[in-house]
């Protein structure tokens, strides 16, 4: 009698095609040999910690490049191997990772900071869930990090998603304004918008002095590379001889996004699965490009407001239906309108759609730029989709109320 003759006969127990597909996990963290192409960055951000491995202050640091260039993974690297060498001198590092796209108010970073590096029997202080107010979150937070840490470096993901930027100032000034007094604090800002440090109040801008690097795209052979470095993900022989190559293709063609690369390469290996081939093979991977691009799409949308949607399916169309790729906000709301009325919604003023487009444009769903008209005659919105019209449209539809206009969209 087998060992697996009692195992529930629901399930399977055993994977033809992954080996450990925890490597292609977006959350998975490689070892320093699976990093590719990023040496320079990566002693850039090292040189920048270096003080924290003799307990002294880090340099603050902001990280610039596009989605998928590696700016996470090199902070959150380089980050773990400081924690690591500071300890063989008995220092404590600790560190913080926010996404700022999950929270970006001031209170809910600080509570999760202050949670994330405390110890409640060092430091005598619990960090309730709720419950308290910011001004005393932050008196938690500065005698978790005073008594639980000799230095704590707070990774800000996507940075110029905050709400107020107040907390950048207060996390940078807390040894000088002697909130700690036995520990420090270095910040390092990620974020695809190299212009985010112009958007500072001036205060913030006055106090917070850091050092920038930018990172730039993955060309096809260093994704090419990557991918390779994650190939045990798969058993042996499972993935067909082209299936890097065109995956490490397909991505560079979407500014070298290397996230992008292995989520590719990840759903391309699910599919085989589900339809129960023992191959991975390039049409798989075509497959799985369709899948990641309205995943993704899904992602930046989800939780938007039906009116929102009905917007951005307004744009979808025209840019369907046109050889232009970006129109004038006076365009879309006559669109717009239209759809407002088979949709049976009420219809926005054009300034609020305005609004709606712009807020989608911080979102990075769609690109919106300002044109001007000439001499004396202001200037104008344009937008344009980021994403392929035909993904836009399927993701949308999936809701159950823009879904009647999934026939008759030329009318």
């Amino acid at each position: 009698m087998s060992a697996n003759d009692d195992r529930d006969p629901l399930f399977r127990y055993d994977d033809p095609v992954f080996a450990d597909e925890r490597l292609l996990e977006i959350t998975h963290l490689p070892g320093p040999d699976r990093i590719v192409g990023r040496d320079e960055q990566m002693q850039r951000v090292a040189d920048a910690l270096n003080p924290a491995i003799f307990g002294s202050e880090p340099n603050h640091l902001f990280i610039f490049g596009k989605t998928g260039t590696g700016k996470s993974l090199i902070s959150r690297s380089v980050t773990k191997r400081v924690i690591s060498e500071a300890r063989r001198d008995d220092v404590t590092v600790k560190y913080a990772f926010i996404d700022c796209g999950e929270q970006n108010t001031e209170a809910s970073i600080i509570k999760t900071i202050a949670q994330l590096v405390n110890e409640p029997a060092e430091s005598g202080v619990s960090v309730p869930d709720r419950g308290l107010g910011t001004g005393d979150y932050y008196k938690r937070l500065w005698q978790a990090v005073d008594r639980c840490t000799d230095v704590t470096i707070v990774i800000l993901d996507e940075i110029d998603m905050l709400e107020d930027d107040e907390v950048l100032r207060k996390l940078s000034r807390a040894g000088e304004n002697r909130r700690i007094s036995n520990s420090s604090i270095g910040i390092i800002g990620i974020s695809n918008k190299i212009d985010f440090p112009d958007h500072l109040s001036e205060r913030v801008k006055s106090s917070l002095s850091r050092d920038e690097l930018v990172f730039s795209p993955y060309d096809a052979n260093q994704l090419v590379e990557i991918l390779e470095k994650r190939r045990d993900a798969f058993h042996d022989g499972v993935l067909a001889d082209d299936v890097i190559p065109l995956t490490a293709a397909l991505a560079a063609q979407e500014h070298g996004d290397a996230r992008k690369a292995i989520d590719i390469l990840r759903n391309a290996g699910r599919i085989a699965k589900k339809q129960t081939d023992t191959r991975v093979t390039a049409e798989h991977v075509r497959d799985a490009k369709e899948k990641t691009e309205a995943d993704r799409f899904n992602e930046l949308i989800e939780g938007s407001p039906q009116q929102a949607k009905a917007i951005l399916y307004s744009l979808t169309i025209l840019t369907e239906n046109s050889s232009q790729k970006e129109f004038p906000t006076k365009i879309i709301y006559n669109q717009y309108k239209e759809i407002a009325r088979r949709l049976d919604f009420d219809v926005l003023s054009e300034r609020r759609v305005q609004e709606i487009l712009q807020e989608q444009n911080f979102l990075n769903v769609i690109q919106s730029e300002r044109e001007g008209r000439g001499r004396g005659r202001g200037a104008h919105a344009k937008h344009r989709l980021l994403e392929n019209p035909s993904i836009v449209k399927k993701v949308l539809l999936r809701d159950s109320r823009l879904a009647v206009l999934e026939n008759g969209d030329d009318e």
